[in-house]
């Protein structure tokens, strides 16, 4: 088996200094990016053609030399930052994204240092050595043994610190033949539903806090009103405008991080069930079979949106994707449009009615057997799965 990748994300504690020169490179990527996207914008509307990450990466020795506090910044991270660029460019040509747009402060402020060398380095004691910013004090580093490829430094909105290490390390021992199948159904109602009968209730992290983050959003808007003098009208849109930046209100920012916690519990509580479940999925089957959702098509539809983004489907499935890659386990997939829920498992019959989400029992029309609906879906998605890799090798 070839070396696997992973990351170790933690949490780091940089002293004043350090925070500077984080903010600092923070700042200049953020310049880097912005100002090549603006020229690659350009050059494409003018001769229809982008420009490549080569003619950036000259260009951004020349700009060093007009702009020398870019110098400060280490210099993998600007790099990287065009590499970002690169890749979001050719991310949308292959229609898989949506056009490139500007970053801004505050929203997903991150950096990547490449190692070079042993300028990346974890001691004994628990710290990590990161460029620009040098021993940086750290907790909940689980560093395994391996080359370090990179580090990302993370800024919340919380207003905690975070590194993120990226290092190749010796392929995974694979879990032993267990001789099982099963096929998966995901679900709102139940999380996930098993072919054998097995439901996973969905704990619904968001429903948990909603009046708890309800409460605090409303303070946050209250703050945000206290500080409105009036709305403009501007191109039909009401823009208000503010005594003062809102940058510079204390109880509006302190309020905001209270918000920026609340959803980080959320997604932290969420990464935690995934990962639990995930594992423990792979650990017991040898093969799991599962639908191809369109989970961004299935976005649009209003009034499940906010349930579908809740159970994060997408990130779930691509942690069963990469951990059965790891522990040699095989991943089984059937079309989107597979009417799972509408064909009798018993007999194969189809049934139409079934369409109506709202029923969750039916019985066949042929057989009589009666199914409850996700339950039969399983089953037909670990049928449909099976048979289609025999066809298909």
């Amino acid at each position: 088996m070839a070396d696997r990748f992973m990351y170790d994300r933690f949490r780091i504690y940089p002293d004043e200094k350090q925070t500077a020169a984080a903010f600092q490179t923070l700042g200049s990527c953020r310049y880097v990016y912005n100002l090549y996207l603006n020229s690659w914008d350009t050059c494409l509307r003018h001769t229809g053609q982008g420009m490549s990450y080569t003619e950036c990466f000259q260009s951004l020795i020349e700009l060093k030399k007009v702009h020398t506090w870019l110098r400060s910044s280490d210099s993998s991270a600007l790099t990287n930052s065009l590499r970002n660029l690169s890749r979001a460019f050719q991310e949308y040509s292959m229609h898989r994204r949506s056009y490139p747009s500007f970053h801004r402060k505050g929203h997903r402020d991150s950096y990547t240092c490449t190692n070079s060398g042993s300028s990346i380095r974890v001691l004994n004691n628990g710290n990590v050595i990161l460029p620009g910013l040098g021993k940086t004090r750290a907790r909940g580093l689980r560093f395994l043994k391996g080359i370090i490829c990179s580090a990302t430094v993370i800024y919340e909105t919380t207003g905690k610190w975070y590194c993120s290490l990226l290092y190749k390390t010796a392929p995974a021992v694979p879990f032993p033949v267990s001789g099982k199948t099963v096929g998966i159904d995901l679900g709102i109602h139940d999380y996930l539903i098993l072919s054998d009968g097995t439901r996973i209730p969905n704990p619904r992290f968001m429903d948990s806090l909603a009046k708890k983050l309800a409460r605090e959003q409303r303070k946050l808007d209250r703050k945000r009103k206290a500080n409105t003098l009036y709305y403009a009208e501007i191109e039909g849109k009401r823009i208000p405008v503010f005594r003062r930046p809102l940058k510079d209100c204390r109880n509006y920012q302190k309020q905001k991080k209270r918000v920026a916690r609340i959803y980080e519990k959320i997604r932290f509580c969420r990464l935690d069930f995934e990962h639990k479940l995930s594992t423990e999925l792979i650990k017991n089957h040898d093969v799991i079979c599962m639908e191809d959702l369109d989970v961004r098509g299935m976005l649009a539809d209003k009034r499940m949106s906010r349930q579908i983004s809740d159970v994060s489907w997408s990130e779930f499935t691509s942690m069963l994707e990469y951990k059965a890659s790891w522990y040699g386990r095989k991943i089984l997939r059937v079309p989107r449009f597979y009417p799972s829920s509408q064909i009798c498992s018993v007999c194969g019959s189809v049934n139409n009615a079934v369409k109506d989400l709202s029923i969750r029992t039916w019985e066949c029309p042929l057989c009589h057997s009666i199914h409850d609906r996700d339950i039969n879906a399983a089953r037909n998605i670990k049928k449909e799965a099976l048979k289609r890799a025999v066809l298909h090798g």
